[in-house]
């Protein structure tokens, strides 16, 4: 018996045709492939200009945590530096004087001299607080503490 399909109407793949191949196929239609590479671009844009702001945040917040560590090591550096008498212990706060042109760290805070009052030769410079790194940390940034 004989085929009677004509084999030059018939393709060896039919599924590889770049259009439907039966009367009930689905349509096929070539899409514009400016319009899919512009939507694509689109998305990667937006996606990597997201991620871009997120380091950038990410990228000031740890400036930010570098520059106060600076700060708290040139000012643990200058407390360091000055007539301490006791042992100061870790998470204890103390006071940061100046008398005449060396600095002392005392136990006494400004406010609590009582009857006797704080000395006139003594300036009170801030108030401090010993962190566990041994760094040094101004408690009130109001202080006026600079760089002495």
């Amino acid at each position: 018996m004989e085929n009677p399909i004509d084999k030059d109407k018939v393709a060896e793949n039919p599924g590889l045709l770049p259009y439907a191949h039966t009367v009930g196929g689905v349509v096929i239609r070539p899409e514009d492939e400016g319009k899919l590479k512009s939507r694509a671009l689109t998305a990667m844009r937006e996606q990597t200009n997201r991620q871009l702001k997120q380091l950038q945040k990410q990228a000031e917040l740890i400036a930010s945590q570098a520059n106060e560590l600076k700060k708290r090591v040139e000012v643990s550096e200058n407390i360091y530096r000055a007539d301490l008498s006791f042992e100061p212990f870790i998470g204890h706060t103390y006071h940061l004087y100046k008398k005449g042109e060396s600095f002392k760290m005392m136990i006494i805070g400004p406010d609590e001299w009582g009857v006797n009052r704080m000395p006139a030769e003594l300036e009170f410079i801030s108030t401090v607080k010993l962190l566990s790194d041994h760094t040094w940390d101004i408690v009130n940034p109001d202080d006026t503490y600079s760089d002495f």
